[in-house]
């Protein structure tokens, strides 16, 4: 099968458009990961310009029982399970890159190199210390910080809005820093790429670069946005639990905040999930527009508009996610020369 345009118009596709399911993804390095009720798939293009996709039969953890598939519950586990594999799939995407690089500088891939996607082990401890560098900063540093330069230590909802708003300073100063760079200027094309794909589906639209370009790149139920609310809720939640622990228990200090609201974190990201999830059904409404609308501005921040080569790219993504194309036709072929690979 060659990369031609006609490929790309779906014809006799395996999922029904009157029922349309859920569909989400995230940018990696040349590429985008989409997901679906069929499966996993990660389309990256490299550097001659052919699409390679890695798919994977995957069932998320929240239905492997009905206990995990509650609300809230099922927030929790599913961030973490979505954090899981979106860093083995930005790992394969790298391994991609690298092995381009390896063929334009040396001609071709040294044995040693050729490695076929990372190991369990290595994603479960990339996603560990991922945890720990998130909690710390985002979490640890603002109680600290709160705690040393505010005079607000007992007073619950003064002490977490603080320490909310130096979350929010956190977050919008990292991710302007890294919209900096141009590595991460061209990830965030892909980015506005699947989000366009996304809307497209959802919409019922062709699955074609020409149609696609024409949405939007800012959808309410984005990553970004969620991170938002994550805030938001975290303000909420630790000053209720605050307030709970001023009034029956005594004077809070730091240490007892950190082991207090440190193990209500899979709880916050549970409540922001269900939060998110309710305010992308009700998109439209007069309140549902108030409550998407902050995280819609953040996206200007961490989405670009994309070229048609990369909605392409996420389309290919989205239709092997979906069934709809055989991920088998965009299998990896090393080369000594990038310039001769051709998807068969």
């Amino acid at each position: 099968m060659e990369n031609k345009k006609s490929d790309w118009v779906p014809t006799n596709p395996k999922y029904d458009p009157e029922k349309p399911m859920q569909v989400g993804g995230q940018a990696v390095i040349e590429g985008v990961m989409m997901r679906s009720a069929r499966g996993i798939a990660t389309a990256v293009r490299r550097a001659n310009g052919d699409i390679v996709v890695q798919k994977i039969d995957h069932i998320a953890i929240t239905e492997h029982s009905p206990l995990l598939a509650l609300p809230i519950i099922r927030g929790a586990v599913g961030l973490i399970d979505m954090m899981y594999l979106g860093i083995k799939t930005l790992n394969w995407s790298a391994e991609i890159a690298m092995m381009d690089e390896e063929i334009k500088t040396k001609g071709s891939v040294p044995a040693k190199k050729r490695k076929k996607g990372g190991g369990a082990i290595a994603t479960g401890l990339t996603l560990i210390v991922a945890l720990l560098l998130g909690v710390g900063l985002f979490f640890a540093l603002p109680l600290f910080v709160a705690s040393k330069l505010f005079a607000v230590e007992q007073t619950a909802v003064a002490f977490n809005l603080v320490a909310g708003g130096i979350r929010m300073c956190l977050l919008l100063g990292y991710m302007l820093a890294i919209s900096m760079m141009e590595d991460v200027k061209r990830l965030f094309r892909y980015h506005g790429a699947e989000h366009k794909s996304v809307f497209a589906f959802e919409l019922k639209s062709e699955l074609i670069p020409g149609k696609v370009k024409n949405f939007s790149r800012f959808h309410p139920r984005c990553g970004t946005s969620f991170l938002l609310i994550v805030v938001f809720v975290a303000i909420l939640s630790f000053s209720l639990i605050d307030a709970v622990w001023l009034t029956f228990i005594g004077p809070i200090t730091l240490a007892t905040r950190l082991f207090v609201h440190l193990p209500f974190i899979p709880v916050v990201g549970g409540l922001a999930y269900e939060m998110i999830r309710f305010s992308a059904k009700h998109s439209t409404s007069k309140w549902g527009k108030i409550v998407i609308a902050p995280g819609l501005w953040l996206q200007k921040i961490t989405t670009k508009e994309p070229d048609e080569a990369q909605i392409e790219v996420a389309l290919v993504a989205l239709r092997c996610a979906l069934g709809d194309l055989d991920a088998s036709a965009f299998t990896l072929k090393e080369t000594a020369a990038a310039g001769s690979q051709t998807n068969a």
